[in-house]
């Protein structure tokens, strides 16, 4: 696998190095040994499925508090989001800054986001797929989140937001 950090401490684009053949390819996704060799945590717990029917779905900007707080490995198994992830951590250097990047079922990138972190999407194309690996299960009464269109972020999404949930629109601004 091709790791290339971001400006964002401890965030790494990843893409995966496929062995092509007649048949297609084969690829891996994730080793314990390269990312605990790179200074990456290696535990990964869970996986999660989100399936979105239409283009322009916003998921986010979610975080879980600690003690739970979580590494998320990201990516777009079928169709295109925009992935974005703000760092939240205290006395961090780019604290409140955020990147984007597009994921997708054809450039083969994720997106290796650790501990500290808020996280969201929003759909690029209909009937897209996003594949999450997390080190901490999921536990509700940590789970945190901040307003999509916060000006303490600024964030510049690609699209109009069509599609949000109650929940993701309630969320309060950020204090940090």
């Amino acid at each position: 696998m091709l790791y290339q950090e971001t400006e964002l401490t401890g965030a790494f684009i990843l893409e995966y190095e496929p062995i092509r053949d007649e048949r297609g390819f084969f690829a891996r996704t994730w080793c314990c040994r390269e990312f605990a060799g790179r200074g990456l945590n290696p535990a990964l717990v869970q996986c999660n499925i989100s399936y979105n029917k239409k283009k322009g779905t916003l998921r986010g900007m979610h975080y879980q508090a600690d003690p739970y707080a979580e590494v998320k490995l990201i990516r777009c198994t079928r169709g295109s989001i925009y992935d974005v992830f703000i760092d939240l951590r205290p006395g961090s250097p780019t604290l409140k800054k955020w990147l984007g990047i597009e994921l997708s079922a054809q450039n083969h990138k994720m997106v290796y986001i650790p501990e500290g972190f808020a996280h969201g999407f929003i759909t690029l194309e209909d009937n897209t797929e996003v594949f999450y690996q997390m080190s901490t299960e999921y536990q509700p009464k940590a789970a945190r989140g901040f307003r999509w269109d916060d000006p303490a972020f600024s964030i510049c999404w690609p699209i109009p937001v069509e599609r949000i949930s109650q929940r993701d629109m309630s969320y309060e601004r950020c204090t940090l």
